[in-house]
């Protein structure tokens, strides 16, 4: 009798929950719902034995685990190509007609969380998954169970796996930075953060309590259910008992692409979690299937993302400080404003010709936006709102740390101390950054940490490190693990592609487009090391102020030591990657414009890179080729007006065969 009650119970609670979550439709009230779960929730206590894995009251939490188990994806969780603007939609458009006439779309709101997958057995849930590499993602089944918007129990007795997003609504994340502040805790930064590290943690009552929420949004196997169409996947999907976004819209001409992406970029704000862009797919799975993937993304499905916003805040103050080559930047402390997601409190004023230029003073008012959408700086004073109390900018002449009368070099002022230890921590962590040789787990804190203690005080350091283990493993918040990672990333790192050792030492104005342009051209650290000026300088892409650069760099003696002090150590001196020649294409500048039909954007952009080209996004007197597609824009304009080459598709196919 009991038992039989406690199945009535959830049987109610979760139907109350498919329609409040999944069909916004609730039949009962919330007053009535709390008292079926008070019930069911006594029941439990009295009768352990008889709780069910399926039972409601699992997702308040309370299972710890001591690792995350790795979970293989039968079928691979890709991630999407993306797209900025509508020039390039105008382009994935084109390409998609080719294969298929008329096509249908469906878009959807890109919600900005962490993707799942999560796999159903007999209508229970059995896993959750994070996408990982899209290959070996983490199992994340005890933190999943805790999400309301995730059934546990679908509406038929079916084996399935669904993939969607894990996110953290506006409100939720507010009310959990509201309680860490109250706490003395770091504040999170944006709700995508939040969410990410809510379903990473070991104890699950931490995800209980964050409020997370989940839509689906993917079948990947559509047609073993004989399901021919994302909509009616998505609708299949649904009447199982799973949330899907109700935003999401079926389009029929570009025309009306183009309308809803216009919509969402204006009204975002209006919505209760955040979005990031729009996804674009081609509706017919069947036309999925015969347009296929490149290596890395399908072709019939692209991510439109949104450009970048502006928000205005109070310049609090200007701090200083020292990079790894010496420059000292000047940064405005803001009173924290959110910006695309994120709580921005802190952004760069690049120099001091940039602040007095644009007249920036302490205590204005002042437009923030984020640069590519990732780094935020100050693009104005709001001149009108000042009222008499705001201070003008002064460069300091002095380095905030080591005290150096700073050197003025273009329109930078540095630092020239060689033993000034910021610029050295600075250049460990760029050493170590992802682009550069991407040692994982040597963030700022712990090289910091790391300098100051003695572990490292050059790059060559890092591979002493090995040495000080049982030293390490002592310190206060690391284990036999975690150095054990530190190392083996370490070691890992020495088998790199020349282009990120050339980009890692921190030569001033090598950046890693150019590091790659140097290590391709000259395949191995000695030549490079060994090259001439005007050799250098004569490369496309690279000019006389790199080429100078360059050489000051390998005219310093210490320099040249600490590299072959790396070759003792067995780092890789060599370029790893491929490399073609094309007399047409090789040390070529182009510039891409318009929509071309027999090969994509990215495809091209590959192409003429392994051919050793050298691709850019805007036309100057350096363009060599300006490439035209369908439908250009000012590219084409002031390519003819510069008297630059210019190739139509055509023309282009001829002369990368």
């Amino acid at each position: 009798m009991i038992e039989k009650r406690m199945e009535e119970l959830i049987e109610l609670i979760n139907k109350a929950n498919y329609e409040y979550y999944t069909l916004d439709k609730p039949s009962i009230s919330d007053q009535e719902y709390d008292r079926y779960i008070q019930e069911l929730t006594k029941l439990e206590q009295e009768h352990p034995e008889l709780m069910r894995d399926d039972s409601p009251n699992v997702r308040v939490g309370g299972k710890i685990i001591n690792e995350f188990k790795k979970v293989t994806h039968e079928i691979p969780m890709l991630s999407l190509g993306n797209v900025f603007n509508e020039e390039d939609i105008l382009d994935f458009d084109a390409k998609i007609k080719k294969e298929v006439p008329n096509p249908t779309y469906v878009c959807e709101l890109k919600i900005d969380g962490l993707s799942v997958s999560l796999l159903y057995k007999n209508g229970k849930l059995v896993r959750g998954a994070t996408r990982g590499d899209g290959v070996v993602g983490e199992d994340i089944t005890h933190n999943v169970k805790t999400i309301k918007t995730i059934p546990l129990t679908l509406n038929e007795k079916i084996d399935i796996e669904v993939r969607g997003e894990i996110y953290m609504s506006k409100k939720s994340f507010e009310k959990l930075n509201k309680k860490r502040l109250e706490e003395g805790l770091e504040l999170l930064a944006n709700p995508r953060n939040a969410a990410a590290g809510s379903v990473r943690q070991l104890d699950s009552k931490v995800a209980a309590s964050r409020n997370l929420d989940c839509f689906i949004y993917h079948l990947p196997n559509s047609l073993d259910y004989n399901i021919h169409s994302h909509n009616d996947s998505l609708e299949f999907m649904k009447k199982l008992g799973l949330t899907t976004d109700n935003h999401t819209k079926t389009i029929y001409n570009i025309e009306e692409l183009l309308d809803y992406i216009r919509y969402w970029v204006e009204h975002r704000n209006s919505l209760s979690y955040e979005i990031d862009g729009i996804v674009i797919k081609l509706n017919d799975i069947d036309k999925q299937n015969k347009l296929g993937y490149t290596a890395k993304y399908p072709k019939w499905a692209t991510a439109y993302k949104f450009p970048a916003t502006l928000v205005l805040t109070k310049l609090k103050d200007i701090k200083f400080t020292v990079g790894r080559t010496g420059q000292v930047t000047p940064n405005a402390v803001l009173e924290p404003v959110r910006l695309m997601g994120s709580v921005i409190s802190k952004a760069t004023l690049h120099n001091e010709e940039y602040v007095l230029s644009k007249d920036i003073r302490i205590g204005d008012i002042v437009s923030i936006k984020k640069a590519g959408d990732v780094i935020p700086r100050v693009e104005e004073a709001i001149i009108d709102r000042r009222d008499g109390t705001e201070t003008p900018f002064e460069m300091i002449s002095n380095c905030p740390i080591c005290d150096q009368t700073l050197i003025k070099k273009d329109a930078s002022y540095y630092c020239v101390n060689e033993l000034c230890d910021a610029k050295h921590i600075e250049g460990l962590i760029h050493y170590a950054s992802r682009d550069a040789m991407n040692i994982e787990g040597f963030g700022t804190s712990i090289v910091e940490d790391f300098y100051n203690m003695g572990y490292l005080r050059n790059i060559t350091d890092f591979y002493l490190l090995k040495d000080k283990k049982d030293e390490l493993i002592k310190l206060d918040g690391f284990r036999e693990k975690s150095v054990g990672n530190l190392l083996t990333s370490v070691e890992k790192s020495k088998s790199n592609s020349l282009e990120k050792l050339v980009f890692a030492l921190g030569i001033r104005h090598v950046g890693s487009k150019t590091g790659k342009i140097l290590a391709k051209h000259y395949q191995t650290m000695d030549n490079l090391m060994n090259s001439n000026f005007e050799d250098i300088s004569n490369i496309s892409g690279i000019g006389n102020i790199i080429g100078q650069s360059v050489i000051d760099y390998f005219s310093n003696e210490n320099n040249l030591e600490m590299i072959n002090t790396l070759k003792e150590y067995g780092l890789n001196m060599n370029y790893l990657g491929k490399v073609s020649t094309n007399d047409i294409i090789t040390n070529k500048t182009f510039v891409l414009t318009g929509s071309l039909e027999s090969i994509t954007r990215d495809e091209l952009r590959e192409k003429l890179e392994s051919l050793g080209g050298i691709v850019t996004n805007s036309v100057s007197k350096k363009t060599d080729v300006v490439i035209v597609g369908d439908k250009p824009g000012s590219k084409y304009d002031k390519a003819k007006e510069l008297g630059i080459t210019i190739w139509d598709e055509q023309e282009l196919l001829n002369n990368i065969k």
